[in-house]
């Protein structure tokens, strides 16, 4: 390969419903590079990452996974008010309805619909897949997996990677050599401290080649 290539296996965990085409996708593309290789004869760079891992020590992530928690905490207690109006109208109308007159009975009812229609267009207000808690997440969250993006190019570009898999995407990975995990050299390259123990050599060769 005259040029290194980088091709990213990668998935933000937000969009966790993508899981299952990407592990088509990847079993696809490991198949195409396991023929090119065989023949063409090249070396394809093979390396990976934990992205759970990264955003994890990310302090921004953290923060926005406070907010987004706070949020749907406020939402859930409102959405428990209009729950408990619900199943006390419930309760009264069952107690009373034998002394209630017809059209009476007419009216409990409908308002006993109209605040379960209520409850039910909150929750999906708040909390559906078009939802206010998802619109926040993509706002608080994507610009973060972006970042962690843009390192990750940055990495494989500086060690001429040609692929990169991202352990975390929903691929399973029955065993990977610690050797080619990149986890810890995205990680410094934005700026995230290493501990002791995330500093130590991970042996063998640095780079992910494969023949």
């Amino acid at each position: 390969m005259s040029q290194s290539q980088l091709k990213l296996i990668f998935s933000y965990p937000l969009i966790t419903y993508m899981k299952s085409r990407i592990i088509l996708r990847f079993i696809y593309l490991l198949s195409v590079v396991i023929t090119s290789n065989s023949l063409s004869a090249q070396r394809v760079s093979l390396a990976y990452i934990d992205s759970d891992y990264i955003l994890g020590r990310m302090p921004e992530y953290k923060s926005a996974q406070t907010q987004l928690d706070d949020a749907a905490a406020s939402w859930e207690t409102e959405a428990g008010k209009l729950e408990a109006k619900l199943s006390q109208m419930v309760k009264d109308f069952s107690a009373e309805e034998i002394l209630l007159t017809s059209d009476q009975r007419g009216q409990r009812k409908e308002a006993i619909s109209k605040q379960e229609s209520e409850l039910i267009k909150f929750r999906e207000e708040k909390f559906g897949t078009d939802g206010e808690l998802f619109k926040k997440r993509a706002q608080l969250i994507k610009p973060i997996q972006d970042k962690m993006f843009d390192a990750v190019q940055k990495v494989a570009k500086q060690e001429g990677l040609d692929y990169i898999f991202d352990k975390a995407s929903g691929v399973q990975m029955l065993y990977a050599n610690p050797k080619y995990d990149k986890t810890f050299e995205v990680m410094e390259e934005l700026g995230i401290p290493l501990t002791e123990n995330e500093g130590k050599p991970k042996g063998g060769a640095k780079s992910g080649s494969q023949n």
